[in-house]
C-alpha cells in the first residue's frame, strides 16, 4: 500500500530568472538557469516523497533525452514508476521565465503526443490511500476515478485551469482543489466567494487557492478562508504542485481539515522561496519548522 497514486502530467522544466518578461522583439540575458523534471502530477509525487510519504507516478514520458533524465530523477527521489508509460512520442518540455517578484510565465511543448488510453495501465492490485489527478490524462483519469469510487479510495483534483480533463473530473472527485484561474473560468466570475458558493453547491469539499492572498474553503456546508504564510518569494513555479501533493498526503494520513489546509499551505509557500518548481519542493522538516514558527 502506498500513500498516493499521482495521475497526470510530467514535463521537463527549463527555468530562467529574468528582470522582466520580454516585450516584442526584445532579447534578455537570464541571471540564472535551472533544468529539472516538472509537471503537476509528477511534482506532487515528489512532494509526497520529500514529506516522508510513499508515492507512485502514473503518466507518460518519451524515450528521449528529457524522458530518460526525468525518469532517473523521479527514481532518485524515491517515486515508484510501476505505472509510468514510455513511448516514441516526445516528452513534454516547459520553458519558464521567473521574475524577481516571484511571478512567472510558462510555455509548454508536447508535440503530437496523444493522451494515454483508458486501458494504458491496470490498477487492479494497487491500493493507494489517495489518488491525485491533474486532468492532463483525461481518458485514463476517468477510468481511475470510477475504480477509486468502487474501492472507496479518496480522490483529489488539481484543477489548475479549465480544460477537458478538469471539467470532466471536477464534479466527480471527493476533493476539488482549484486555482483562482479555474474558478474564474468554470464559474464565469471574478468574485471568488461567489465561485466558492457555486462550486460547493455541487461538491462537498472545495478549496480555491489564491496565491499570496491565501485560500477559500468549503466543507460540510460551512465556508471559510485562510491566509497564506509570509515568505520571501523568489519563484512561484510549483507552489500549486507542492500544495496539492501535501494536501493529498494529508488526506491519505487522515489529517483534520484545518491541519490539512495549513500543512498544504506551508508546503506551497516554501516552494516560492527557491528558483524552480522541483528544486523548491520542501522536505518534512522545513514544513514542520514553518508551521511551528507560525504558531
Amino acid at each position: 500500500m502506498i500513500d498516493l497514486l499521482s495521475v497526470g502530467h510530467a514535463a521537463y522544466d527549463l527555468t530562467m530568472s529574468v528582470e522582466h518578461h520580454p516585450t516584442a522583439d526584445e532579447k534578455l540575458q537570464a541571471t540564472s538557469m535551472q533544468t529539472c523534471g516538472g509537471g503537476p502530477a509528477a511534482n506532487a509525487a515528489v512532494q509526497v516523497a520529500r514529506l516522508g510519504g510513499t508515492a507512485s507516478f502514473c503518466g507518460y514520458l518519451g524515450n528521449d533525452l528529457y524522458g530518460d533524465a526525468h525518469a532517473a530523477e523521479l527514481e532518485a527521489e524515491g517515486v515508484d514508476l510501476t505505472y509510468l508509460v514510455r513511448g516514441s512520442n516526445p516528452s513534454s518540455i516547459s520553458q519558464i521565465l521567473a521574475k524577481p517578484d516571484g511571478k512567472r510565465a510558462l510555455v509548454n511543448f508536447k508535440g503530437e503526443t496523444p493522451w494515454l488510453a483508458a486501458d494504458a495501465i491496470d490498477l487492479i492490485g494497487s491500493r493507494p490511500r489517495a489518488i491525485l489527478l491533474d486532468g492532463h490524462e483525461p481518458l485514463l483519469s476517468e477510468l481511475a476515478i470510477d475504480w477509486a469510487a468502487d474501492e472507496e479510495i479518496p480522490t483529489i483534483l488539481d484543477a489548475g485551469s479549465l480544460h477537458r480533463g478538469t471539467e470532466a473530473l471536477a464534479m466527480k472527485v471527493d476533493y476539488l482543489v482549484a486555482s483562482e484561474k479555474f474558478a474564474h473560468q468554470y464559474c464565469g466570475t471574478d468574485d471568488m466567494k461567489l465561485a466558492l458558493k457555486q462550486l460547493s453547491d455541487q461538491r462537498d469539499r472545495v478549496v480555491i487557492t489564491l496565491g499570496e492572498a491565501g485560500l477559500l474553503w468549503a466543507r460540510n456546508g460551512k465556508r471559510g478562508d485562510m491566509p497564506a504564510f509570509r515568505v520571501n518569494a523568489v519563484d512561484s513555479t510549483g507552489a500549486g504542485d507542492a500544495f496539492h501533493g501535501a494536501f493529498a498526503l494529508g488526506v491519505a494520513r487522515g489529517m483534520g481539515w484545518n491541519e490539512l489546509l495549513r500543512y498544504a499551505s506551508a508546503a506551497g509557500a516554501l516552494t516560492c522561496t527557491r528558483l524552480g518548481a522541483r528544486q523548491g519542493l520542501p522536505c518534512a522538516t522545513e514544513v514542520e519548522q514553518l508551521l511551528k514558527e507560525a504558531n
